[in-house]
């Protein structure tokens, strides 16, 4: 799910172009730097490629889930407080991957006070926890825990991907807690890539449009879940031939350079960190969201309420990737008009699903436009 580019390492010649004499140099090039790779992997410790490592403290738990809030980084700007809810298929781990490319560490330079929801590891017994859980559930809780420790009427949320769906979902239900929302990389129209409305197919979209209902449902009868380890190996048969070069051509490139070498690993081990999908929360995110679009219908059903987004009244900022082949952008920006606010801005960043939280380009935009935005509706 990283972002790469396609062709051979930065000066590397084509093979066809090369005399036998050039091909030697290149073999004993290529020998050198496996070598020197392989002191490097040796040197490597363990703290070197910890990730998600900004100081924060429990506030709360509940099963498996728990609430934990940042220790500031800089003079508080008196601003509401900011809750982060990532998705399920993947860790929140993401917006604070290293030091030098941490949206969390971003945020907390710039003085807002961070929340972070991590929903933790289901198992088999949680077969048949629903998003109603999550979202009336544990988010609503969390949302009161904070509001009660920071004498706060509401808050600010900020949601990624499935968490922002989540999000999506909360403000609709419970408007007058919510301050302003953030979304980054967000679906609310997933069948916003079809051809008919012109814009690039989301992998995810094709391929679950590609299943049957009683396919899903075999799937999580038989798992119990939809297992993380499977949606890592979707993920990567969606670009084949970006998964062949990953650990060829741009490791190779990684040994040459020990920064780059460690950035390399902790993307692994995030990627790696994958957990499962509750079976029942599977079952409505594929088939009442990626098949049947019921979200951006205002036909979503939660605790027997149905999520009208018209019923969204506070600011909202939707942030999408320019080049995400995962969540194309018109699956996020068909939020516009559907909303119960005229506060509405789109941000488009560089980069691709999850380019825009760990590119160069996208670092320097993201964490000041999130935090600038807020702060004009504090």
């Amino acid at each position: 799910m990283a972002d790469a580019s396609d062709g051979a390492p930065h000066g590397t010649a084509a093979p066809l172009d090369l005399t036998p004499a050039e091909m030697l140099a290149e073999v004993g090039e290529f020998g050198r730097r496996m070598a020197e790779g392989a002191k490097l992997f040796a040197t490597v410790r363990d703290d070197e490629v910890q990730i998600a490592t900004t100081p924060k403290d429990l506030v709360w738990s509940q099963d498996k889930v728990r609430l934990y809030r940042y220790r500031p980084l800089a003079e508080s700007r008196g601003l509401p407080p900011v809750l982060i809810v990532y998705g399920l298929i993947g860790r929140y781990t993401m917006a604070d991957l290293q030091e030098d490319r941490s949206l969390v560490r971003n945020l907390l330079a710039l003085g807002l006070d961070l929340y972070v929801v991590d929903w933790g590891n289901p198992g088999r017994a949680d077969r048949f926890v629903t998003i109603d859980d999550y979202v009336d559930g544990y988010l609503a809780e969390c949302i009161d825990v904070i509001a009660a420790a920071t004498k706060r009427e509401r808050v600010n949320l900020l949601g990624i991907c499935e968490g922002g769906v989540f999000t999506t979902c909360y403000a609709a239900l419970y408007p007058e807690t919510v301050n302003a929302m953030v979304l980054t990389i967000t679906p609310i129209d997933f069948h916003a890539d079809t051809v008919e409305n012109r814009a690039g197919h989301g992998f995810i979209n094709v391929w679950v449009r590609s299943l049957s209902g009683e396919d899903i449902d075999r799937l999580i009868a038989a798992q119990g879940s939809l297992p993380g380890e499977f949606m890592g190996s979707v993920f990567s048969m969606m670009t084949p031939m970006r998964t062949m070069t990953k650990y060829n051509l741009d490791l190779l490139d990684a040994l040459g350079d020990r920064k780059k070498f460690l950035n390399f690993l902790r993307m692994e081990k995030w990627i790696a960190d994958r957990p499962d999908h509750p079976g029942e929360a599977a079952k409505q995110w594929l088939k009442d969201l990626y098949q049947d679009n019921k979200l951006v219908r205002s036909a979503f059903e939660l605790g027997g309420r149905t999520v009208d987004l018209k019923r969204i009244t506070c600011p909202v900022l939707n942030v999408f990737a320019q080049d995400d082949h995962i969540i194309p952008p018109a699956t996020s920006q068909a939020l516009r008009g559907k909303i119960g606010t005229e506060d509405y801005t789109e941000l488009g960043l560089p980069g691709g699903h999850v380019g825009v939280f760990v590119g160069g380009k996208a670092q320097k935009l993201l964490g000041t436009g999130i935090a600038d935005w807020i702060a004009a509706r504090g």
